[in-house]
């Protein structure tokens, strides 16, 4: 079975929709493996995201990550890491497609394309990556 991380954002926690992006994770026939809502620090944020430090919006990003506390989840399925990132739509919430998460349930944040309401891994060895950050508990050959 493949495994992969889902992190509910600041704005997904915020406006009370954790219970509607699990639901719709466990509908579609994935296993929720482990859950903790914490409080992300930057350190922690910029190992999760190292890939994307220099770009332009790498700041506004840890910045908005930090700004609340976020849930982050294990999944575990078949195909779990391409089956979420179809589930949670397009990162641009504007365009993302209904009966996404994102296409639903994220709110028009302009610009800010990171208030998008969840993360998911966009591979397995990602998942694995951002699974021992977030879950060194869970990480493979553990």
């Amino acid at each position: 079975m493949e495994r992969t991380l889902v992190l509910i954002k600041p704005d997904g926690v915020k406006r009370n929709l954790v219970g509607q992006v699990l639901s719709r994770i466990e509908a579609k026939g994935y296993s929720l493996v482990a859950i903790k809502t914490m409080n992300a620090d930057r350190a922690l944020l910029a190992k999760h995201y190292a890939e994307h430090e220099g770009k332009p919006f790498f700041e506004p990003l840890i910045e908005f990550m930090t700004s609340g506390p976020i849930v982050a989840v294990i999944a575990e399925g078949n195909r779990v890491v391409e089956g979420f990132r179809k589930l949670a739509g397009t990162t641009d919430p504007t365009t993302a497609e209904p009966g996404t998460i994102r296409g639903d349930l994220a709110a028009d944040a302009g610009t800010k394309v990171v208030q998008n309401i969840v993360h998911g891994s966009d591979s397995v060895e990602s998942a694995n990556r951002e699974i021992e950050i977030f879950f060194p508990e869970f990480a493979k050959g553990r």
